[in-house]
């Protein structure tokens, strides 16, 4: 069931809870990005902020899954303000310093990362017209990117002036003037809670497997999450050992990445509510962006910088510009009375591919090569579109 009951009182305003769901979003992103950025100045070693991310996707995975009976009892602006104190609990530890400290602070930030996107989903869904949905998850979708990019240009800042732990203390900060916008939100979202039945592990994954279209998008957003992950983290390298770039060539090319990112999680989402035809939208994401990484991977090398960065920003557009399509088209298949369970239970597949996919990357980088890593994101890109094709069809001859 969606977190609250419609049918009692008209929808309340939907652009409040837009911009607190956005401003989540966001703030998780703020603190993801939080540990790589303070590190040189923190001594945070490599091998520290893998478990932080280990820990964080590790957590998120489960969290996802079983948050949506908790959404449908709590409300979704609880669980923001829930998520949001989570993230203070888990900046306080980061600024401990010490390795058990970071793995806790991961934990924590999984506890917030993982029902945020269903909590999100089961309020959005019943403001938003048919028509308006793909183009209003899309919007939402941008807080991940207005979290990188605030992360990425403040936080160095106030490392170097004041020192890592002052970092930690403004994203906790945020997160708790957040906690005070949600809880302000709320009472006019608030009406009569009527819980659905509780869901066993068996019931909730038959939210994913019993459409066949659901269970496409689960399957296709494992390759397509591994492919983003990877852009975002080890593009750079690629850059520099593959394309040929120097160290600030390298980062600028990530850049266009970024912001071909923000572009596409807003331009695919107006051209899927145009079209009206989301899953068409998705299937040429996964094309472009099974494209770009092979095209990188194998030859990237002897691109002229100009096409090297517009490549960039292609594949930016495209490996992460999917991802408010992909909710709303969870959000309209799901069982309306279900959804932030169906979007959570699609969700751990997801979450899986972003579980997996360093490991994999590196495994490959060290047999292979690192463009050779991106080919093969290319092909699982590839396999992940041919089932968003077949689940499609499949739907059509039914």
């Amino acid at each position: 069931m969606v977190d609250r009951n419609a049918a009692v009182r008209p929808a309340p305003a939907l652009l409040p809870a837009l911009g607190a769901m956005t401003l989540l979003q966001a703030l998780v992103a703020f603190a993801l990005f939080a540990p790589g950025v303070v590190a040189p100045r923190a001594h945070i070693e490599v091998w520290q902020l893998s478990i932080f991310s280990c820990a964080v996707f590790a957590v998120g995975i489960p969290a996802s899954f079983w948050g949506g009976g908790f959404i449908a009892r709590a409300g979704s602006l609880r669980i923001a303000s829930l998520c949001a104190a989570a993230i203070v609990v888990a900046m306080a530890l980061a600024a401990l310093g010490s390795t058990a400290a970071l793995l806790a602070a991961g934990i924590c930030l999984g506890l917030a990362m993982g029902p945020e996107t269903p909590a999100s989903a089961a309020l959005l869904a019943r403001l938003v017209t048919a028509e308006r949905r793909t183009f209003v998850f899309s919007v939402r979708q941008t807080g991940n990117q207005i979290g990188a990019v605030c992360g990425s240009l403040a936080l160095p800042a106030i490392a170097i002036a004041f020192g890592p732990a002052w970092c930690y203390a403004v994203v906790g900060l945020c997160a708790l003037l957040a906690i005070v916008l949600f809880e302000w939100l709320r009472p006019a979202y608030a009406v009569k809670l009527v819980p659905p039945p509780k869901l066993d592990l068996r019931a909730r994954l038959a939210l994913m497997t019993a459409d066949r279209r659901i269970a496409m998008l689960a399957l296709a957003s494992m390759p397509f999450s591994a492919m983003q992950v990877s852009l975002n983290t080890v593009f750079v390298t690629l850059g520099t050992r593959e394309l040929g770039l120097s160290h600030i060539e390298a980062g600028m090319a990530l850049a266009c990445a970024q912001a071909g990112g923000l572009v596409g999680r807003l331009g695919w989402g107006f051209v899927a509510m145009r079209l009206d035809a989301p899953r068409m939208v998705l299937i040429v994401i996964g094309l472009g962006m099974a494209f770009c990484a092979a095209l990188l991977g194998l030859d990237g090398g002897s691109l002229s910088r100009t096409w090297q960065f517009a490549i960039a920003a292609l594949f930016g557009l495209t490996a992460s510009g999917w991802n408010g399509v992909f909710i709303a088209e969870i959000a309209r298949l799901a069982p309306q009375d279900r959804i932030g369970e169906t979007t959570g239970a699609v969700l751990t597949a997801s979450y899986a591919g972003l579980l997996v996919a360093p490991a994999l990357v590196s495994i490959l980088d060290g047999v292979a090569g690192l463009g050779a890593a991106f080919f093969a994101l290319a092909c699982l890109a590839l396999c992940g579109t041919v089932a968003l094709i077949w689940g499609g069809r499949a739907n059509a001859s039914a």
